[in-house]
């Protein structure tokens, strides 16, 4: 069934789509601790495009809902436009706000299937339970796993510490296998794998 919006609720939305716009700007900071220049470092929108690859791909090897577990990694980092992309070191002196207070904020003026959507997603990737959400963490995870072998790849050997905490918080045993397979290959290896037989 459609949904009717009203002016206000329009605006909410239309409001809601520039603030997680603004992502596309905000780089991932936790990659300027280990030396990656600025210029270098991902910003959230591009780690939460892959997020929602690996998330679906993770789901469909782990028999969840592939479509949900892409929903997931891709709403879980909308909360850090108004945050910003807080570092595991940052929060040993920051208390961060609950993410799904964030989003209610950030929804409050959205239609409420809007509303409902975000905060549903939100809470259930930081909830963690579901075979959605477990597959969600882990693309968010596996991502970063990815994103450091990129950076060594290019002479970077201050991400090592980042590749191990990264593999040792993965749950799932496609993302495990999935990084293992990943650490053995170079991540340009892409351009030059075999063709199917």
């Amino acid at each position: 069934m459609a949904h009717q919006l009203d002016g206000e609720e329009a605006a909410g939305i239309a409001r809601l789509l520039f603030e997680t716009g603004s992502l596309r700007a905000l780089p991932r900071t936790g990659w300027r601790q280990d030396g990656i220049p600025l210029t270098a470092t991902e910003t959230v929108t591009e780690h939460s495009h892959r997020v929602a690859v690996i998330a679906a791909t993770l789901a469909a090897l782990e028999g969840a809902d592939p479509n949900r577990t892409a929903l997931l990694g891709t709403l879980h980092d909308v909360p850090e436009a108004r945050t910003g992309d807080l570092t595991p070191l940052t929060r040993k002196y920051v208390t961060a706000a609950d993410p799904r207070k964030v989003v209610a904020d950030q929804t409050a003026t959205a239609h409420p299937a809007v509303r409902d959507l975000f905060a549903d997603a939100i809470a259930e990737f930081e909830e963690g339970t579901t075979p959605e959400a477990r597959c969600a963490k882990d693309a968010d995870k596996l991502d970063c796993l990815l994103r450091a072998t990129e950076y060594r790849a290019a002479g970077i050997p201050a991400v090592q510490g980042k590749i191990d905490r990264c593999r040792a918080a993965l749950t799932t045993t496609s993302a495990q296998r999935i990084a293992d397979a990943a650490l053995a290959l170079d991540p340009t290896d892409w351009q030059s794998a075999p063709a199917p037989r």
